[in-house]
Parts: structure tokens; C-alpha cells; sequence
């Protein structure tokens, strides 16, 4: 597969041959397998206390002559605790078992389960190839020397040369959550921008940190969620020819 190589001025020098990565066959299926697998391992535990609903002294003697017990009242077996007393005379109500005010729940979420959700190594592998190529669908962005910008200016000039005007707009979308997400901090929905892919850190950190909706990304580090954000494939993404070589020289993700 070819790619149209652009300098720093957003002009076409020439096509270059991409790493065959770029020609696997695009399976939504495990891409959205991948990221799920990802979001879940960040999830965070949670449960309800193995004793809630059930520090109660609520055991209830049925044995007849038995002082504070329940022998011949006409009651249900459920465990008691006492509400009122008047000497000898004691006013019962239900405890500890689901279903009575204060007691426990019948099948809380518990803190030791595990909610992450594995994926196989080649499975991963293949999503990863999968999004990539989902990437360059309509052909892909290679930029030669894009590692050597260091200024956000000249980084989004850069890529309103290169046809990214929407995406540069889409990234800086953002509006207010709907639901309780607004008081458990994650108030405001964000769109995904452009992504970039550069050979290792470079100026070009600096270039795309104040950008809105921008992700940079080592080639080494890329994963099914960054290049498919909500398990969605054909992500906007720029390359540096640097992350391409490197790509074909290594063997990423063959």
C-alpha cells in the first residue's frame, strides 16, 4: 500500500511504500473487543461492607420460658431485633435479612470481583493492526520531519495545510454531561481530535499539548483505544516518517 508524503508546508514530495499493517482487513468486532478490554481494566472496584445490614443483636429464641424470646407470639422465624420495651414486654421488629428496614441487600456488588475483561495476545495484536489500517481508509497522512516542530501555531497551520480544519474545530467541541456524571467528576464530554504518531519523545509533545482534542503517541505505545476512541475505527491520524521506518525496521505489531 502507498502513501502521499507531505513536508512541513502541507506540499506532496512523493508516494512512499507503507508497512503491510496498513493493508489488514478492518474487524470493528475486535477493535471494539480490545477497547472494552482496555476500559474495563481501568474501572474501579466497588461493593457494598460485608457486614452492612447486619450488626444487629437480632437472634430470637423460639424455646419455650425462654426470657426475651418468641416462643408462642404468632411470629414468622425471621431474625428480630428489639424496637420497644416495657418491663417483661418486648415490641419486636425484622433485621438483618433482605427485605426488612436496615437490613442487608440480597445480592450487593462485592469489592473482590474482578471486572476486567482479557483479551488474547493475537487477538489484541489483530485489533490494533485492524484500527490502524481503519486509519487510512481514505489514504494516509505521512509527514516528513513532523518530530521537529515544537509550536502549537506551526502545528495547527500544519494541519489545516494538510485538510484537518474540521478536526482542529471537532477537538475543541465540548459540552456539559447529562446525568449524575456531572457530581462524580466528569462533567463535560469532549470530542477526539487528531491523533498523532510519532518514532519516539520529541518536540512535537510540546506542539500538541495545548491542543484541544489532539493525542500524541509513541508507535510503540499505540493501542486499539487511541487509534478507535469508543470503539469507533477511522480515527483522523498524521504519522511522522520517522514512526513509519520505524514501523517497517521493527515489525510492530505483525
Amino acid at each position: 500500500m502507498k502513501a502521499k508524503l507531505y513536508d512541513l508546508q502541507g506540499k506532496e514530495t512523493k508516494s512512499i511504500d507503507l508497512p503491510k499493517v496498513f493493508s489488514e482487513e478492518v474487524r470493528p468486532d475486535l477493535i471494539k473487543r480490545a477497547v472494552f478490554s482496555l476500559q474495563s481494566s481501568r474501572r474501579q472496584d466497588y461493593g457494598a461492607s460485608p457486614r452492612a445490614g447486619m450488626d444487629y443483636s437480632a437472634k430470637l429464641s423460639r424455646r419455650r420460658k425462654k426470657y426475651r424470646g418468641g416462643y408462642g407470639r404468632g411470629m414468622s422465624r425471621i431474625p428480630r431485633k428489639v424496637m420497644i420495651r416495657r418491663g417483661t414486654q418486648f415490641v419486636y421488629t425484622g433485621a438483618i435479612v433482605s427485605g426488612t428496614v436496615g437490613g442487608r441487600r440480597a445480592h450487593p456488588p462485592k469489592a473482590e470481583k474482578n471486572l476486567g475483561q482479557a483479551i488474547n495476545k493475537k487477538e489484541n495484536r489483530k485489533a490494533i493492526r485492524s484500527a490502524i489500517a481503519a486509519t487510512c481508509e481514505n489514504g494516509a497522512t505521512v509527514v516528513e520531519k513532523l518530530e521537529s516542530l515544537s509550536k502549537s501555531k506551526d502545528a495547527i497551520l500544519l494541519f489545516s495545510k494538510l485538510g484537518l480544519e474540521k478536526e482542529i474545530e471537532r477537538g475543541a467541541n465540548k459540552k456539559v454531561r447529562a446525568g449524575k456524571g456531572t457530581l462524580r467528576g466528569r462533567k463535560y464530554k469532549k470530542s477526539k481530535g487528531v491523533l498523532v504518531v510519532v518514532s519516539n519523545e520529541s518536540a512535537m509533545s510540546k506542539a500538541c499539548r495545548n491542543l484541544a482534542g489532539f493525542d500524541i503517541s509513541n508507535v510503540n505505545s499505540l493501542n486499539a483505544e487511541l487509534l478507535a476512541p469508543g470503539a469507533v475505527p477511522g480515527r483522523s491520524t498524521v504519522w511522522s516518517l520517522d514512526a513509519i521506518e520505524k514501523m517497517k525496521k521493527e515489525k510492530l505489531f505483525e
